[in-house]
């Protein structure tokens, strides 16, 4: 037993390897990933029998807390605000028309009764944040469109999920009554909105203040509070995707300390979950039962790319801004992951009839999704003149050091132009004597300070400041003489 354990170990240590230099290969070809990982979980499924869907869908809905959960806290509401009517239009809108056209072709495709055909295009009506973030990032993308992308992703989740837990109900309950569903509708989203607002003040509020003994539970704790919040949030019946992904939302646009450190964490337990994810999504499936459905997984897969999506967006965005070309990329962007496999799952457990063919339909459209739109979007905003001006920022060239249970600490904040110590010399700024900057990055180098360094806007300050006077440290950068001013600097 103790040998087959070692063996198992040594499998998912070689497993858990490759997926990650794997991830340089998807960034050169714009492939998502979850490509990758679903591959590995099908070899596997070679040697290690594996037909647990419960679990599965355990596993998914987990991943999915922490993936939303750090794409919240990535998010910037300054960049999100001037888009977020249409891209909750789309969330919502755009999810109710893909599901409905999908819903209506999949009748004749799969040849299965209308509330299940519907079924069928609420599993694949909404985007992956997993994918959408794995392929826009790092990518010179218009950032107005990539905003909207993100915040669709993100927040169309809840949508999908409620579409889906109501026709499964409908399917087993024909009489269920529609008025109970749009009330069960505002309920859910109402709530879970509140949810993650609340639990995110209150989280904000303890890390700020409390005093753990290891910077290194902080993020913990951090993760801590989104899967309370998930939890918080299916106890009272309400969205707990759209709850986490809020709550992700007030943490990352506020002034939190140890930000860096808990944003790091979240960005490498993401990628730890989606490989898990994905993997098992990989193992669930039996390769031999794909071919009975490749026709109709291609063809519905079509059907959603270049009818069904592009409908959902012009017509959702028919009142917006965007341009033609913009709606057009943000059409083929598309892009379905894990969201429509772990809701494939739902059918299975409920034991419908159709439940395996739906699951190996999806699991089909996800990967002719990921690898024919996931390689193309680059290519296709080039096409449309849609890239950015500028270049994708790089992150921070200096790792912040947490300095364990001294009464000092580290913070890194971004200098901009409104800022009373732009354009100033260091000496002229009067630091207090327990107060310092240590290093300036700027241009991607790195700045020795001395007292004639003038600071310039774009500049990320690094001070080491005690912790009693982190108020104090931060009055510096909204006034040059230390008084408040009514602009807030960046989170630190």
């Amino acid at each position: 037993m103790t040998h087959l354990a070692d063996q198992i170990i040594l499998l998912l240590a070689a497993l858990l390897l490759i997926a990650v230099l794997s991830t340089k290969f998807s960034t050169r070809f714009g492939m998502p990933a979850l490509v990758l990982f679903i591959a590995a979980g099908m070899v596997l499924s070679h040697f290690i029998y594996f037909n647990n869907a419960s679990l599965t869908q355990i596993a998914g809905i987990f991943a999915l807390v922490v993936i939303l959960f750090e794409g919240g806290m990535q998010t910037s509401m300054k960049d999100i605000r001037p888009i977020l009517k249409p891209a909750l239009s789309l969330a919502t809108l755009g999810v109710l028309l893909t599901t409905v056209i999908v819903g209506i072709f999949a009748k004749f495709i799969l040849g299965v009764p209308w509330a299940e055909s519907f079924l069928f295009g609420a599993i694949v009506g909404s985007t992956d944040a997993a994918a959408v973030f794995s392929v826009l990032g790092g990518k010179n993308i218009d950032k107005r469109l990539t905003s909207t992308l993100e915040a669709e992703s993100g927040s169309n989740d809840p949508m999908a999920v409620f579409l889906t837990v109501s026709l499964i109900e409908w399917v087993q309950h024909p009489d269920t009554a529609v008025w109970s569903l749009v009330l069960s509708f505002f309920w859910e989203m109402g709530v879970g909105l509140l949810v993650g607002i609340v639990i995110g003040k209150l989280a904000v509020y303890l890390i700020n203040r409390i005093n753990l003994d290891s910077t290194g539970l902080y993020p913990v704790m951090a993760v801590g509070f989104a899967v309370l919040t998930y939890g918080v949030s299916a106890m009272v019946h309400s969205s707990g995707l759209l709850a986490v992904y809020v709550m992700g939302l007030v943490l990352g646009n506020s002034e939190l300390m140890y930000h860096r450190t808990i944003m790091n964490f979240n960005h490498g337990f993401a990628w730890m979950m989606q490989i898990a994810m994905f993997i098992l999504l990989g193992m669930l499936v039996f390769p031999q039962e794909l071919a009975a459905v490749a026709w109709q997984g291609l063809l519905l897969s079509v059907i959603l790319m270049v009818i069904a999506r592009p409908l959902g967006v012009f017509l959702s965005l028919l009142l917006s801004r965007f341009s033609f070309r913009e709606k057009t990329l943000i059409s083929w962007a598309g892009l379905r992951g894990a969201v429509p496999i772990v809701l494939a799952t739902y059918p299975l457990l409920a034991g419908l009839p159709q439940g395996r063919l739906f699951f190996n339909v999806v699991f089909f459209v996800v990967l002719t999704s990921a690898v024919i739109q996931g390689t193309t979007i680059s290519p296709l905003a080039s096409r449309l003149r849609l890239v950015g001006r500028e270049p994708v920022s790089q992150p921070s060239l200096m790792e912040l050091v947490a300095l364990g249970k001294t009464d000092s600490e580290f913070n890194h904040i971004g200098i901009e132009r409104h800022m009373p110590i732009a354009g100033r010399q260091i000496a002229e700024i009067g630091l207090p004597d327990d107060i310092l900057f240590t290093a300036i990055i700027r241009n991607k180098a790195i700045v020795t300070p001395h007292g004639s360094t003038v600071i310039e806007p774009g500049d990320t300050v690094y001070v080491l400041s005690p912790k009693s006077k982190r108020e104090e440290m931060r009055a510096i950068f909204r006034s040059g003489q230390g008084r408040a001013a009514e602009t807030d600097i960046p989170s630190v």
